[in-house]
């Protein structure tokens, strides 16, 4: 995979990012990937914040992978930091291939950069195939989420 870059996404990476965030049955119904407007505002929103990270994975000028690293701050755990690693999408092409893994590698190194003491992230439920990939990778079921739509 010597072919692959990871690097900061920029705007005109959006349309193929959405693209992979509707790109299965819970995204297809919560994304709109005929609109980019409101997607372009949150990126640039996310540009401005210098604890956010949005990197695309791109393999022959292609954009076939992203994720969103959060890092944030605590008092908890003696002060630590932490990151939340968000939005994680390979293309269906390039599913399987172990990029995925290079995405989350990437994401855990950059936040030792940060000097971030914990990583975490979340996965809906119904995503057992992604469950076992991060166990895989190391990470453990340890906490139960909860949220409020508003």
């Amino acid at each position: 995979m010597s072919d692959l870059e990871i690097r900061p996404a920029v705007l005109t990476d959006i349309p193929a990012v959405v693209a992979m965030l509707a790109d299965d049955p819970l995204g297809a119904r919560r994304e709109s990937p005929d609109d980019l407007s409101p997607y372009e505002a949150a990126f640039r929103r996310l540009t401005d914040d210098p604890n956010q990270r949005i990197v695309v994975a791109v393999r022959e000028e292609r954009v076939v992978g992203t994720l969103q690293l959060t890092v944030v701050p605590g008092l908890s755990r003696r002060g630590a930091t932490r990151s939340i690693i968000e939005g994680v999408r390979v293309h269906s092409d390039e599913r399987g291939s172990g990029l995925g893994t290079q995405l989350i590698q990437w994401a855990v190194d950059e936040s030792r950069r940060q000097s971030c003491r914990l990583v975490q992230l979340t996965s809906d439920t119904t995503r057992t195939d992604a469950h076992r990939f991060y166990e895989r990778l190391g990470f453990a079921a340890s906490h139960v989420g909860f949220k409020l739509t508003l």
